[in-house]
């Protein structure tokens, strides 16, 4: 377990850092404090996450692809986050269950998840009919590039949680039904 810096204790680019996640989210989230041990990793974590909001996905893409991607990765912490975060951008308890679910009620984005969940399994022949349905679905290859670009950002944060253990700052997803525990 890594113990979550602490912004006021720290100097330096690591403050900076942390200084910079405060005023982006309003808040230093534990797993971010815990990835300041490395700032280069936080910096480079931040940098594409900034980068990637610039992108021609909306926000709630981001936060479906964000809660699939920690969902899939069995990741407790992610799925809180990105549940408690879809929460505050105005998605409803079914949509965010859904998400976890790769549906949706909507086709088009049903399409992506289903395309983000095979490329995450590392299903390639899924994946192939996946992507094929997403660009009949309407999705463009700006859009899909994207969606792999979030998996690989939230692949990183899943990882990291892995091994950093952050104590969870966020409340806790409800349990997925069907899905066991």
């Amino acid at each position: 377990m890594f113990a979550p810096l602490a912004p006021d204790a720290t100097t330096g680019m690591v403050r900076e850092l942390l200084d910079a996640t405060q005023r982006q989210l309003g808040r230093v989230p534990n797993l971010y404090a815990a990835m300041a041990h490395s700032p280069i990793a936080l910096q480079g974590y931040l940098d594409f996450r900034g980068a990637l909001q610039q992108g021609v996905l909306d926000i709630k893409m981001r936060e479906r692809v964000a809660l699939l991607v920690a969902q899939l990765n069995d990741c407790d912490y992610c799925v809180a986050a990105h549940t408690f975060r879809g929460g505050k951008i105005g998605m409803s308890t079914d949509d965010l269950l859904a998400t976890r679910r790769a549906d949706s009620a909507d086709a088009k984005t049903a399409a992506a998840l289903r395309l983000v969940k095979a490329l995450v399994l590392r299903e390639p022949a899924s994946a192939e009919a996946a992507l094929t349905e997403a660009l009949q679905a309407g999705w463009n290859e700006a859009e899909v590039g994207e969606l792999v670009a979030h998996i690989a950002l939230n692949v990183f944060s899943n990882t990291f949680k892995q091994i950093a253990e952050p104590p969870l700052d966020f409340p806790a997803a409800p349990a997925l039904p069907g899905a066991g525990a």
